[in-house]
């Protein structure tokens, strides 16, 4: 004799994500600069060597993406960043740019 036993349909958990707090990342265009699949060039941030596009700023917040020195889409800089990771993208609270001092 065998018994079934009909179970609940599990609920889906809550999203997991990763909280990041005044941590050292990098900083550029997640398409140009990442090898992030995408649309069209946006920021995006590597931390702990893995790329995840920014919810909450813009590429061109910092200025002009394709600036030959400074844009995003040409050179990958430094920045402050807190937030947490979610659904494979980082959620932005607070990005501050570090200063390369070369110019």
């Amino acid at each position: 004799m065998q018994i079934f036993l009909k179970t609940k349909p599990q609920k889906k958990t809550a999203k997991q994500q990763t909280v990041i707090k005044d941590k050292v990342v990098e900083i550029a265009c997640g398409e140009c600069k990442f090898g992030l699949k995408g649309k069209s060039c946006d920021l995006a941030v590597r931390i702990d060597g893995k790329p995840y596009f920014v919810d909450g700023k813009n590429i061109d917040d910092f200025g002009d993406a394709h600036d030959e020195k400074h844009g995003f889409c040409n050179v990958i800089s430094k920045a402050t960043v807190t937030g947490a990771i979610v659904n494979n993208r980082f959620k932005s609270e607070k990005i501050t740019l570090i200063s390369d001092k070369k110019d």
